[in-house]
């Protein structure tokens, strides 16, 4: 069991409340964005202890799956199929109310003093980790990271245009740095996020509105026949089946770039992502959260 100290508030939670979500189960209890304390163990845990800092993984690392265990994917299928119906792998839910079930949510369920997940899903950090601050590691920064390091895998000296200055988007740009890209440029119509891109690594930030032409036009214009790497970090949500997502890139702003490398399933080491989390905000939990 985990008592949760910080969590944060994504839009994938968000895309999930809007019923549009095609695994979305209701009633649930949210969040999967998050860090806490671990408070007490199930039988045969080894891999921490109570008082370990910890960050639940919504999806796990299984050593013993053989997506893990091929060394291509961190996409851990080992309690896929009880996360997607909402409860714990033994096929229970550790929540309830008055007597009826509530719904576990990607096997997290952080919005809540305490949660229960299984020890795969569990990544011990370090206990000197800021927890105000930590609970964006679990889902926005790998996300943003690792499609720049393991997707695109982004060269030193690259040009790259990151649409969308949400914490997915700040990752990237981060990433970008770290890999040393020569040229960074943010895409976003909020011009008060573009200071904090500048000091994570933009080169400089444009905002679509103030323009006439299409994005990628100014983006040409600027880079004198494109960037190397575009990254999509808008997206909200999931495709159903046979569904497909619209993003602001594919609907009047297609980019002539050389690479369009989309967040839709990244890795990064301990952690798998999914580019449809933009975390918004992170808020401390209290007891009525």
């Amino acid at each position: 069991m985990i008592r949760i100290v910080t969590t944060s508030l994504c839009h994938t939670d968000m895309f999930t409340l809007s019923g549009a979500d095609p695994e979305g189960l209701f009633p649930a209890v949210f969040g999967h964005e998050a860090v806490g304390i671990i408070e007490e163990l199930g039988a045969g845990v080894t891999s921490v202890k109570p008082g370990d800092h910890v960050m639940p993984l919504y999806t796990p690392e299984d050593p013993n799956c053989p997506y893990i265990k091929s060394g291509k994917s961190n996409l851990c299928q080992t309690i896929r199929k009880t996360q997607g119906q909402g409860v714990m792998p033994n096929g229970t839910s550790r929540f309830s109310y008055k007597g009826k079930m509530i719904h576990h949510y990607m096997s997290t369920s952080t919005f809540a003093e305490y949660t229960v997940l299984p020890e795969i899903a569990v990544a011990k950090i370090s206990n000197e980790a800021p927890l105000a601050k930590a609970s964006v590691m679990g889902c926005a920064i790998p996300t943003g990271m690792g499609a720049v390091r393991n997707t695109a895998k982004v060269e030193p000296g690259a040009t790259v245009a990151v649409c969308g200055l949400g914490a997915v988007g700040m990752a990237v740009i981060q990433g970008a740095k770290m890999q040393g890209a020569s040229r960074i440029i943010g895409v976003d119509t909020n011009p008060n996020k573009f200071a904090l891109a500048k000091s994570l690594g933009a080169h400089a930030c444009i905002n679509p509105i103030e323009f006439s032409q299409p994005t990628q036009d100014v983006i040409v214009e600027m880079t004198n026949g494109g960037v190397d790497y575009s990254f999509e970090c808008t997206v909200i949500g999931v495709a159903g089946a046979g569904e497909e997502i619209a993003t602001p890139l594919s609907v009047g702003y297609r980019p002539r770039l050389a690479q369009v490398a989309y967040l839709d399933a990244v890795s990064c080491p301990a952690w798998s992502t999914s580019g449809s989390a933009v975390t918004l905000t992170s808020i401390p939990t209290s007891p009525t959260t």
